[in-house]
């Protein structure tokens, strides 16, 4: 008995036998200096990204400094710097995400619970499938230019911010029905199988199933793209966007059907003026543009721990 015991203290284990073909093996240079670049460019843009934020924020914080709240309430000039402001362009932003959440965050998911759940594997609904990435990556110009045929002139809406909302609505559509798709396609098969087992119809299992499941990845999709529309400038310009002055009267409606401006192309119409002071109000601008993204994103992130922890 106490020579098999010892013997069997002796003997290797598993852990021992992989232990000694690590120690036995020889070092991967390649693929340190393949970590080593990897790591390099990571730094880098991280580096360059730092540089551009501190820049920004030197010499745009002295307008918040000096001014208050009175830039973050004040009216679109390229002609005084002084009275400036970002208030009608903050405005509009909003108004550009609220019209992507009413109309693309719908249609957009209700497309993809169909091409995931009810849509059959056809070659028509593949070659769907296929041109629906391949216009998550046309260029937002062309989006623009579609506005334009589209909204302003063939609807004959004019360059009002309905048109504006509704191009930047139609432009990140695609994005949202493939990131609500793939969340759709990442809920188990079981899940819907056990739904099917217990009687439930298919849109009974959708409903109280696959769609909470797949909320957290809808959620971020869906608010990263509304952060894309609020900084897109090139479309709005083609739709009508003022970079002039700009005043804004009358109720909601007035609003939604008259002539708007947004952050981007605020900070495009500042960019362009020559003067040190509106180079200033440009800075400054993209850091109330930059708080809004940051925001949106942050939103995204609490909304998606918060269903992960529920589901």
């Amino acid at each position: 008995m106490s020579i098999g015991s010892s013997a069997l203290k002796k003997a290797p284990t598993p852990s021992d036998v992989v232990r000694k073909q690590l120690a036995g093996r020889r070092v991967d240079t390649g693929g340190l200096i393949f970590q080593a670049l990897l790591l390099m460019a990571l730094l880098t843009s991280l580096l360059f990204l730092l540089v551009l934020i501190y820049d920004v924020v030197a010499e745009g914080i002295s307008v918040f400094t000096e001014r208050g709240g009175t830039f973050l309430t004040g009216k679109l000039s390229v002609v005084t710097a002084s009275i400036a402001g970002v208030g009608q362009a903050i405005l509009g932003s909003l108004y550009i995400a609220l019209f992507v959440v009413v109309f693309a965050f719908p249609i957009g998911i209700g497309a993809a619970v169909y091409l995931e759940e009810y849509a059959k594997d056809t070659k028509f609904n593949r070659f769907i499938n296929i041109n629906i990435r391949n216009l998550a990556g046309v260029p937002a110009i062309v989006y623009g230019i579609l506005g334009l045929t589209i909204f302003v002139k063939l609807m004959e809406m004019g360059p009002v911010l309905l048109a504006g909302g509704l191009t930047l609505a139609v432009l990140v559509l695609p994005i949202v029905i493939l990131t609500s798709a793939e969340a759709l396609r990442a809920v188990p098969q079981s899940i819907r199988e056990a739904g099917y087992g217990v009687g439930a119809t298919k849109w009974e299992v959708i409903r109280s199933h696959v769609l909470p499941s797949a909320a957290p990845g809808i959620l971020t999709g869906t608010i990263l793209s509304m952060s894309r529309a609020i900084g897109e400038t090139a479309p709005l310009l083609l739709v009508g966007a003022v970079t002039g002055f700009l005043v804004t009267t009358g109720g909601i409606l007035d609003q939604i059907m008259g002539r708007y401006t947004t952050l981007p192309t605020a900070i495009y119409s500042w960019a362009r003026t020559p003067s040190d002071e509106f180079r200033a109000l440009t800075s400054a601008a993209i850091i109330v543009l930059l708080a809004m993204t940051l925001t949106a994103n942050a939103v995204a992130i609490l909304l998606r721990n918060r269903y992960e922890r529920k589901w």
